[in-house]
């Protein structure tokens, strides 16, 4: 295991290119198994714990998989793909490999799959996911912790989720592309990471509208075939980056993005001082002077991203004003509260709300990562803190962030990796 080490107080200065989308890549890779021949080639693979552990998971099904992480390309060959069993020491590494649900009763009409694991942040059950695959004709009973679903023929239904569910959406999709009849999906999420996975489906001969809105249909084909596709740009790196600016100051220029995705981030920073200046694929995001106070809830998107809340949190610690956080999406996200108090953070939890009074500097101090964003705040919070500081089980934060030190480092952040 290792840790990072971090001598804060500097401003940040350059440039970087952002990655590509893990919540993008993770759904598309799984799509791939419903690809009855041929090869499927993704670019913009970013080289994460959680690629490698969903590629694991995709090949005990059969599949056969050419990483090239140089290159950020994967080549994946479905043709034999016959398992429908993902088990408990896969699926229990990361909640999205229950993904592959989808695909393996759509492809073969059976599924076991051990119910997920992951980051733990409160209660995120997979009902809307098995209720969809039932509205569909498919049966599904539980055993000892695995999810058992079979379908001698899907056919298309109107499906309504109580609440936006990012994965409920790509999983109900990648099972409807290939059942028999019209598949509507009501109250969708609408996250840029679905539409890149309705892209990729429809490039495989999916026939799939609407994707981005409320209200998804899709109609059911015979069959999907292999193809090419490069992944979107990681809004999330990109808004932690932002978030970074925000924190230490300075001026940096994001490469490789998509600004119409962290819209909501680029108003809500805009709002405290942040300065932006926006291209067609890049941000260059600056900020002098403490920023004023933020006031955020969480939201399914086109709302401020959950996956964002602690990395804002480590921005309004410093900003001058008291700053209001509300989380709606996870009940129990604010685990790292009791880390940047750690650092001198004034916050206060009363429910759902983080109420945060901005200090005049954070201190550094030893620190430990719960989950993969919560990690990511914490390191903005060390590069803003004066003095040094140490970020322990940084293996959370390596599921999400390709070698952030390395990105953070080039921009000016004192930051490095240390083997524990």
């Amino acid at each position: 295991m290792d840790k990072f080490i971090v001598e804060g107080g500097n401003r940040l200065k350059g440039s970087v290119e952002i990655s590509g989308s893990k919540n993008a890549a993770l759904p598309i890779i799984v799509a791939s198994l419903l690809a009855e021949e041929g090869k499927t080639v993704l670019s913009n693979v970013p080289e994460l714990m959680d690629i490698k552990t969903i590629t694991g998971v995709i090949e005990g099904l059969g599949a056969k998989v050419k990483y090239d992480t140089e290159n950020e390309t994967m080549e994946i060959d479905s043709t034999s793909v016959g398992g429908h069993i993902a088990p408990y020491d896969l699926v229990r590494k990361m909640r999205a490999s229950f993904l592959v649900m989808g695909p393996l009763l759509g492809r073969l009409g059976k599924a076991r799959v051990s119910l997920p694991g992951g980051c733990v942040l409160g209660p995120r059950p997979v009902d809307q996911h098995i209720l969809g695959f039932q509205r569909m004709g498919a049966k599904i009973s539980e055993s000892k912790g695995y999810i058992n679903a079979t379908a001698k023929t899907l056919k298309g239904a109107e499906i309504f989720f109580d609440r936006p569910s990012h994965t409920g959406t790509e999983n109900i999709m990648m099972a409807a592309v290939l059942a028999q009849g019209k598949t509507t999906i009501i109250n969708a999420g609408c996250d840029p990471e679905i539409v890149d996975l309705a892209e990729f489906m429809n490039k495989m001969g999916a026939r799939i509208s609407g994707a981005g809105t409320p209200r998804i249909e899709i109609a059911g084909v015979k069959k999907l075939n292999a193809t090419t596709h490069t992944v979107i740009p990681d809004r999330l790196e990109t808004g932690t980056l932002m978030l970074a600016v925000g924190a230490c100051g300075g001026s940096v220029e994001l490469k490789n993005v998509k600004p119409e995705h962290n819209e909501i981030l680029i108003s809500k920073l805009s709002e405290s001082g942040v300065k932006f200046k926006i291209g067609k694929d890049r941000i260059t995001v600056s900020r002098d002077g403490r920023p004023e106070p933020l006031k955020i809830t969480t939201y399914p998107y086109p709302g401020f991203p959950t996956d964002l809340q602690a990395a804002a949190m480590a921005c309004a610690a410093i900003c001058k004003g008291t700053s209001q956080i509300r989380e709606t999406v996870f009940t129990e996200r604010f685990t790292h509260v009791m880390e940047l108090i750690r650092l001198g953070a004034d916050i206060k939890i009363t429910g759902d709300e983080a109420i945060v009074t901005g200090v005049d500097s954070l201190k550094g101090a030893s620190i430990m990562a719960s989950d993969i964003r919560a990690g990511a705040g914490l390191v903005l919070a060390a590069l803003a803190a004066r003095g040094q500081s140490e970020i322990l089980r940084v293996y959370h934060i390596d599921r999400g962030y390709w070698s952030i030190e390395k990105k953070i480092a080039r921009i000016g952040g004192n930051i490095k990796r240390v083997a524990v």
